[in-house]
């Protein structure tokens, strides 16, 4: 196998970190900057190859958004005044670059993936999972997660996408857009919706019409650690596998470890590595190794960057 094909590529960038919205939000400057430092510090750096952020096309966006919620964006961001939702997510001037640097960010992954130029991928800020088609929501402006598997299909040619989502909140942007999708498994792990925003992620929902049965949430009670989380892992890793991806997407949010200020998991870093292991293992299997993950959530500072660093060194350790 090639040097490139041994390759963890992370794409870091201090434009990444302009996705944010202000030091008294919740998604805010220091999130992206303390995985950094974190990352440096163990080294990891060392064994990874670095990319830059990359700005997508407008064209680029409209493969999962309406024209006409881009439009609406767009003018937000020359003015930064008001909200693009009911109340989470603050326009402010430059948010439309803000987040199509995210997506075209998630979008050089792709690529460098399917191309050969890497075999595992990490985008610290992404995983935007709420996003509609036509809306913004919960800290999420453009749905980079969609998009991705959009452009899987359509330039790409991939029929076979898996998404896999473990952060606290449910992916309800990735799920309701691609319910009766047949050829996308979805595994989220999350809080039980009767506790946390979005609401949504009932066992029951399991995709619909011909999808009916490709989709999997497993909704986890408020102060669930380490333990309950490895025990349903199996059954996200044996529904990933039957589905036989050819390529995986891993939303890796770190709010639910113990101690996020807005969630009420009790997961430690272990979870996160404990998964990238198994779902690199996967990609070996059915992707050519293809596994791109996604930072997604967490508000505490020293959380996110142990759990996303614990999937970069996971990322690693396998390639060794």
């Amino acid at each position: 196998m090639d040097a490139a094909r041994e390759t963890v590529t992370v794409y870091a960038g201090d434009r990444l970190g302009d996705y944010s919205f202000g030091d008294d939000h919740p998604f805010g400057p220091w999130r992206y900057t303390s995985f950094l430092a974190r990352f440096h510090q163990l080294g990891l750096d060392r064994h990874c190859r670095i990319a830059q952020p990359v700005m997508a096309k407008r064209a680029e966006i409209e493969r999962f958004h309406t024209a006409e919620y881009i439009d609406r964006v767009a003018q937000a961001s020359l003015t930064g005044v008001g909200y693009l939702d009911n109340g989470d997510t603050p326009a402010f001037a430059g948010v439309y670059e803000a987040a199509a640097r995210v997506v075209g960010t998630v979008l050089q992954a792709v690529a460098d993936l399917i191309n050969g130029e890497t075999r595992r991928a990490f985008v610290p800020i992404a995983g935007l999972h709420h996003a509609r088609r036509d809306a913004a929501a919960g800290f999420c402006v453009f749905n980079d997660c969609g998009v991705a598997i959009e452009t899987l299909r359509s330039d790409h040619g991939l029929g076979r996408i898996a998404y896999v989502d473990i952060d606290a909140h449910h992916g309800d942007g990735v799920f309701y857009a691609f319910e009766t999708d047949p050829d996308l498994a979805i595994a989220d792990i999350h809080e039980d919706g009767r506790y946390l925003y979005p609401g949504t992620g009932a066992a029951s929902e399991t995709g619909k019409g011909d999808a009916r049965g490709t989709k999997l949430n497993v909704p986890m009670p408020p102060g669930a650690g380490d333990r309950s989380f490895f025990e349903a892992w199996e059954y996200v890793e044996a529904f990933i596998d039957k589905a036989q991806p050819e390529f995986i997407i891993f939303q890796c949010g770190a709010d639910s470890l113990a101690g996020d200020p807005i969630t009420h998991m009790a997961y430690t870093s272990e979870a996160h590595r404990h998964a990238t292991v198994r779902l690199c293992d996967l990609a070996d299997r059915h992707c050519q190794g293809r596994l791109l993950a996604l930072g997604g959530g967490g508000y505490n500072l020293g959380n996110l960057a142990e759990a996303w660093c614990a999937v970069v060194g996971a990322m690693i350790e396998v390639e060794a």
